[in-house]
């Protein structure tokens, strides 16, 4: 049954049209804070990979605290790590001139109103979940998946754990005897120094999941995020 005091009063179709309005607006408000929230301070992220196990499963959902200004405006006094080794961070292994905020908004449109499980068409998830072990200046080698760290400031080498801010654990394959040393995921890695702008990045599994064994030194400017807290599922909710 029709309302008819709304049908023939023009002050409550008025009133009508302005609470529609406002309705419009205030959902408006929320998508835009949401995608400037998650696109450049503070990114959900879900675990699609079984690259970090045993601390991180699939299907598991991070917030992440991001550096995106600090990309947006490089020129300001930053400084030079904003992070810890052993600390869980996110890389962005976009080309420059797939780099979109466009797409990126679009991005998180679609993720918004699907809770997270779809993205835009046509555009590529690039962004990875890794752990950093290695800091600018360092000296590092691998023996047998374990890494060894010679700080540029410190007159001796640790492990991996030694230096670490954070404990965590590594799936150590079990490698077969012919396997190959010059293998990216033999488990043993040549020295090298990282220059003052590049970090050493590992999933904390050590099998043939692909990392800074593969794709080099990690430039600092690809290190997009570190976690700041596991939100799901519900019984893990902390840092990983």
């Amino acid at each position: 049954m029709f309302n008819k005091w709304e049908k023939y009063s023009y002050a409550d179709q008025k009133n009508h049209r302005t609470r529609l309005r406002f309705l419009f607006i205030k959902t408006a408000v929320v998508i835009v804070i949401y995608i400037v929230l998650t696109n450049f301070f503070f990114p959900m992220v879900v675990m699609e990979s079984a690259s970090m196990l045993p601390s991180i499963h699939p299907g598991e959902r991070f917030v992440f605290s991001a550096f995106s200004v600090q990309r947006l405006l490089p020129q300001l006094p930053w400084g030079n790590v904003p992070y810890k080794r052993g600390s869980v961070i996110m890389v962005d292994r976009r080309d420059k001139e797939d780099e979109s905020i466009i797409s990126d908004v679009l991005d998180r449109l679609c993720r918004f109103f699907t809770a997270g499980h779809f993205g835009f068409p046509g555009k590529k998830n690039q962004s990875y979940i890794k752990r950093i072990i290695g800091l600018p200046g360092d000296e590092i080698s691998m023996v047998n998946y374990v890494l060894k760290i010679h700080p540029a400031d410190d007159p001796y080498t640790f492990t991996e754990y030694e230096l670490s801010d954070k404990h965590y654990q590594v799936d150590i394959p079990q490698v077969a005897a012919l396997w190959n040393d010059a293998i990216p995921f033999s488990g043993n890695l040549d020295t090298l120094v990282l220059k003052d702008d590049e970090c050493f990045v590992l999933s904390d599994d050590r099998s043939n999941t692909n990392d800074s064994r593969t794709w080099g030194p990690v430039d600092i400017t690809r290190i997009t995020g570190t976690v700041l807290i596991r939100y799901w599922p519900l019984n893990k909710i902390g840092l990983p």
